[in-house]
């Protein structure tokens, strides 16, 4: 299954935050999304699931698979989104429902799209809270978000977005808000199970360090407009562009090595 976004555009009040976006995700492709606050990134995220904010319009072509996903009606949209395409955010405090156990936050994602009971949902909750990697999931998925760490949630919105196991991934900065060390597990963990499940990824990031880590290709945008789209590889070496140049000065050091090592 293939993502191909041609001409997209994205309009808030009359503004255009995005202008003439286009890439493609072939099937098991890993993508990745980069450029600094305010440069579109994640509102054409936003854009391939119908999840823009209010007084946000996008135009031009999102087309998953044979259907064309902009102007495609919400009940449609909605069997997509965790079905076919899963989405994990930036900040999991906010994607997260504060007085729901993650448990059952977890098998809700699984219940929307699967006719399943209750004892069986809360099985296949354990299921996903063990592959994930979540301490002792028997007894997490009975807690509230707050009583989890930060990586913890983190890792419960990734089970939440791959419970109905999706083709294509979209992360959405999903390490920003995490420490070094926690990122770097996490970055592991969406890598090993993207591969293990054969699914394509769309990787939001401000941080190029970070994409070495987890994208093939790289689209490099600006102002809502791209202005470099090479392999990653190509990106880190021979950038072409000014904007390339400055997010490789800011790389992590601590995630990525000219030499082709990580700290």
């Amino acid at each position: 299954m293939s993502l191909r976004v041609n001409d997209l555009v994205v309009e808030i009040d009359g503004r255009r935050v995005v202008d003439g976006v286009s890439f493609e995700v072939p099937n098991g492709s890993r993508l990745g999304l980069i450029g600094e606050s305010g440069s579109g990134k994640s509102l054409t995220a936003l854009s391939l699931l119908g999840l823009l904010p209010e007084g946000a319009t996008a135009s031009g072509s999102i087309r998953w698979n044979d259907t064309e996903l902009i102007g495609l009606p919400d009940r449609e949209l909605a069997r997509i989104r965790g079905d076919e395409i899963g989405m994990v955010f930036q900040e999991p405090r906010t994607a997260l429902n504060p007085i729901r156990t993650v448990g059952r936050q977890i098998a809700e994602s699984i219940r929307i799209h699967e006719r399943i009971g209750r004892r069986e949902a809360r099985e296949r909750a354990i299921a996903e809270a063990t592959r994930v990697r979540l301490p002792d999931p028997e007894t997490i998925i009975d807690r509230y978000p707050h009583q989890l760490s930060g990586g913890q949630r983190q890792r419960v919105a990734i089970a939440m977005a791959l419970a109905a196991r999706p083709r294509l991934l979209i992360a959405d900065e999903p390490t920003t808000a995490l420490d070094v060390t926690i990122q770097a597990e996490i970055l592991d963990l969406l890598l090993t199970l993207v591969e293990e499940d054969g699914m394509s990824l769309v990787f939001i990031t401000h941080d190029l360090a970070v994409l070495s880590q987890v994208a093939v290709d790289g689209v490099v945008l600006e102002h809502g407009r791209v202005v470099e789209a090479a392999p990653v590889s190509t990106l880190l070496r021979s950038p072409a562009s000014e904007v390339t140049r400055g997010l490789l000065r800011d790389a992590t050091a601590t995630l990525w090595r000219p030499d082709g090592g990580t700290a």
